[in-house]
């Protein structure tokens, strides 16, 4: 099957809704341009590292601290003598991502039963869960024919407004669908 192209895609927009929590994480520095690049230290307010930006986009950098790859707005970062800056300490970032995190979880799980409207990435009518078990999702999708798909829980999240989606465009879950014939 092609639920590995699935898993790829799931990584690569499970960076948006993290983005949004980890922005609340680090407060925001002055708005002054820096400029942050793959592979820069950053260090905290209290002088000590932090970690090393992992990976630059046009709006965030994501900073790996050992514990967490933690998404970060552009704007979170100062400059100084030492390089790339945080208005934070490593531990209450490490701290106050792990609680985040561990809230965005608990309010999918909670959101997760039989009978849920499930949306795409790209806002879109997928279907319904049909059950879960474990790790394991069950969806119905919706259309004319019947038909059942079982996605692993790590590629769902919730949206803005807290419904459910599954982390890909319905394009990908349909290629990623074998075909009957």
């Amino acid at each position: 099957m092609k639920f590995a192209k699935l898993a790829a895609a799931a990584a690569a927009l499970a960076i948006v809704p993290a983005t949004a929590h980890a922005q609340e994480a680090a407060p925001a520095a002055a708005p002054a341009a820096v400029e942050v690049t793959q592979g820069a230290s950053v260090t905290g307010n209290d002088g000590n590292p932090i970690g090393t930006v992992s990976q630059v986009s046009a709006d965030a950098a994501i900073v790996d601290t050992g514990m967490h790859k933690i998404p970060l707005p552009l704007n979170a970062f100062g400059k100084a003598e030492s390089g790339l800056t945080l208005n934070i300490t490593k531990t209450e970032l490490d701290a106050t991502f792990a609680k985040q995190m561990a809230e965005a979880k608990a309010a999918l799980d909670a959101a997760m039963v039989a009978g849920a409207s499930v949306g795409t990435a790209d806002a879109q009518t997928l279907g319904t869960i049909d059950t879960v078990e474990g790790e394991s999702v069950v969806l119905a999708l919706a259309g004319e024919t019947p038909q059942k798909i079982t996605l692993g829980k790590d590629m769902f999240a919730l949206d803005n407004s807290g419904s459910v989606i599954v982390l890909a465009t319905l394009a990908q879950i349909e290629a990623a669908i074998p075909s009957e014939g």
